[in-house]
């Protein structure tokens, strides 16, 4: 049995063009971008019908894949550096070695993301200029977010905009602020728990985040603290919606109490976070159905 992963047979080879972007796009993430689309309609529409309006399945095609190119592809191009001694590039994930294409690709994207805008109501256009303004500057100079402990977190609620614009794009307003708020803090706890495999390569290129400051043991609490309190703001929204992003600080705990190494636990939250995503698509379609 091969030792390479299943996903990875699945996609074209690395050497193509085709196999390097989509794998540099971070498959197994693609549903990060492209599931609060999907939750940001369901809440917006008001009948089965809209759920597949013209411009909802648009924008989910466009954070399925263009929009994972532009963020980690400005994400590679920066860090070329720092990942070349980064384990994960060595099997799930490719390093950029300075292709032309990879540039093209994310300005490519970027005017994609830019073309919704006269689709969209203002707080929908707000709402995609801040993704690509947050997803550029995590990663590129002079900003460069990821290096500043507490800033790599907080702007990693870019996370939660591409539903904020599905939701603008099919309500004609911003979706409700304590959804904002719940859905930036869970993303910002996402984040911090993505970089805790990184501490030591982070270190090693003597980058600072929040990860690094803070320490494994202690990136474990900070992600478990702003988990509670997303869960906190959804259960004034709903109690299901609060029971839904409460499970994520009790899985933080079982994981450090059961003494999984984090490389591990990495890689269930796709897993875990789809799942999490359809109770929210489900909950909003049985209330759109049955009331």
């Amino acid at each position: 049995m091969s030792d390479t992963p299943l996903l990875d047979r699945l996609l074209p080879p690395r050497d193509t063009r085709s196999g390097y972007l989509i794998r540099l796009s971070r498959p197994r993430f693609w549903l990060y971008l492209a599931g609060p689309v999907v939750v940001g309609v369901a809440y917006a529409a008001g009948s089965p019908a809209e759920l597949f309006a013209p411009v909802a399945v648009a924008l989910f095609a466009y954070f399925l894949l263009p929009a994972n190119v532009f963020l980690y592809g400005v994400n590679d191009i920066f860090d070329r550096d720092v990942d070349a001694t980064n384990p994960k590039k060595d099997d799930r994930e490719v390093r950029y070695r300075g292709d032309r294409t990879v540039p093209l690709a994310v300005a490519a994207s970027a005017l994609a993301g830019l073309a919704f805008l006269p689709l969209l109501p203002p707080a929908g256009t707000v709402a995609m200029l801040g993704f690509l303004a947050l997803g550029a500057g995590y990663s590129a100079p002079p900003l460069r977010f990821k290096t500043t402990p507490a800033l790599d977190s907080l702007s990693n609620g870019l996370y939660v905009l591409p539903g904020a614009v599905a939701y603008a794009a099919l309500a004609g307003e911003a979706p409700p602020l304590l959804a904002l708020a719940g859905g930036w803090l869970w993303a910002m706890a996402m984040h911090t728990f993505s970089a805790i495999p990184d501490i030591e390569p982070d270190r090693r290129a003597d980058i600072e985040t929040t990860a690094t400051r803070l320490g494994e043991r202690r990136a474990y609490a900070y992600c478990a603290g702003l988990w509670a309190l997303a869960a906190v703001a959804f259960a004034v929204l709903h109690p299901v919606l609060g029971a839904v992003f409460g499970f994520y600080p009790v899985f933080v705990a079982g994981i450090v109490g059961a003494g999984v190494e984090v490389d591990r636990a990495y890689w269930w939250f796709p897993v875990v976070n789809t799942l999490a995503g359809t109770v929210l698509t489900n909950a909003a379609l049985w209330v759109m159905l049955y009331g």
